[in-house]
């Protein structure tokens, strides 16, 4: 049985008053743009969030979880970049935000699973405990409505890179974290000219040969584990590149991220599974309500 542990914000034990009833407030102050009608799924995987960096789309996720309800939210590693946050400190309150949504969806009742990922690796040394209704995990195992077994983990484990190069890893995520940031003064841009959100990392990304390559055989890997481990399918995180695909009698999942896609994957009440690209559904609503607005002009 996991222990239960005691984190500083948890109000059911903070010794003192006064911070226990500002957690309070903090977590139940009203969300402006709160969403009255949620669509509401079985299952939700994120990962790769990035909390810490400027690259991650925080307002767009904090969209996502209040548009959205389910019975398990799965963390699948990545959600804070413990590897920037130590160069530096970037945490703008949409951050908090990000954090508050998944606490108050713990307390309504969702099951929250954390299965770290090599971002947020410090949080390996917590795995078996409890944090505000969050349990931490190495990996899951996860059965769907229609009685399928699927192993949930971050999918680090199956890069080689970080395995047997970690200074390259290192390097690699430097580089990639200033074409974040670029990305990020793009967007800037694209919204003052009244454009939807795009992204220039994923763009780069599926015109190079070599990490097309590499997503490949990311996927061809981790679906040989899973086969090994005798289970029907696998969800992981990691290469940032959402993807259902069929490996014999393996089916491989990869819920994408909030860097660059802007992508969830989740289970309907049939066990149906789906990815959802929420930028693609913000650019959809924003073209419909201009058709309303020109047919109502008309």
């Amino acid at each position: 049985m996991a222990t239960q542990a005691i984190l500083p914000f948890d109000v059911a034990t903070i010794a003192a008053p006064p911070l226990a009833r500002r957690f309070a407030d903090w977590l139940h102050e009203p969300a402006p743009s709160e969403h009255r009608d949620r669509q509401r799924y079985r299952t939700i995987w994120i990962s790769d969030v990035h909390l810490g960096t400027p690259g991650c789309a925080a307002e767009m996720l904090v969209d996502f979880l209040r548009s959205t309800d389910c019975d398990t939210l799965y963390l699948v590693g990545d959600i804070i970049d413990g590897w920037q946050l130590r160069k530096g400190w970037h945490w703008p309150a949409r951050h908090n935000d990000v954090v508050r949504c998944v606490l108050k969806q713990a307390k309504r009742g969702t099951r929250v699973v954390y299965v770290p990922g090599n971002h947020d690796e410090a949080m390996r040394d917590y795995i078996g405990l409890n944090f505000g209704g969050v349990e931490i995990a190495a990996e899951a195992i996860h059965l769907t409505a229609d009685g399928r077994r699927l192993l949930v983990l971050h999918g680090d484990e199956f890069d080689g890179v970080i395995l047997y190069a970690r200074w390259l890893a290192l390097v690699g995520d430097g580089a990639y974290t200033l074409l974040l940031k670029f990305n990020v003064w793009v967007n800037a841009v694209r919204r003052r000219l009244g454009k939807p959100y795009w992204s220039l990392s994923a763009h780069i990304k599926k015109k190079v040969k070599n990490a097309v390559q590499f997503i490949s055989g990311f996927e061809e890997v981790v679906a040989r584990a899973a086969l090994e481990r005798g289970v029907d399918g696998v969800v992981c995180g990691h290469i940032h590149s959402a993807e259902i695909r069929q490996f014999g009698t393996v089916t491989y999942y990869n819920d994408g991220d909030w860097v660059e896609s802007c992508t969830a994957l989740v289970e309907h009440r049939d066990g149906r599974m789906e990815i959802i690209d929420w930028a693609e559904h913000k650019r959809a609503a924003a073209l419909d309500r201009r058709v309303a607005e020109g047919a109502c002009a008309a």
